[in-house]
């Protein structure tokens, strides 16, 4: 019982870091969402299915659960903060070079990963439609 509440309660950390995301532009939104909708799917069916359908943060996860999708704005922004916190790594932080060279790794593996999935959907057509 206490994991299950332990995971209602991640479920709901998750979900304000994903709110704090839609009004802070350096906070992703999906991915806490995604760990939101996670956490709750361990503990309150009621919750995931309300997050699931939920009218704003929904769709988003729909998608990525269909079809592993991630919006090419997405993908932009999240390179782009990426590629901004190596060159700040690099050229103003203190950090030993393995540091960098292991931020780096990650972040290149994660730009890859990120680049591999689609931007949108599949466009599906009604059976009927004539083509």
């Amino acid at each position: 019982m206490l994991i299950r509440h332990s995971y209602f309660l991640l479920g709901w950390l998750f979900f304000a870091l994903g709110v704090l995301g839609v009004v802070l532009p350096v906070m992703p939104t999906t991915p806490f969402m995604l760990l939101a909708l996670w956490a709750f799917s361990r503990s309150s069916q009621h919750f995931h299915d309300w997050l699931y359908n939920h009218a704003f943060f929904g769709p988003p996860l729909q998608q990525w659960q269909q079809y592993r999708v991630v919006p090419l704005g997405i993908k932009l922004l999240a390179i782009s903060f990426m590629m901004m916190s190596l060159v700040y790594l690099l050229f103003f932080s203190p950090l030993p070079d393995w540091v960098n060279i292991v931020s780096g790794l990650i972040m290149s593996a994660t730009a890859i990963y990120l680049l591999s999935k689609p931007s949108r959907p599949p466009d599906i057509r009604d059976n009927n439609e004539a083509p």
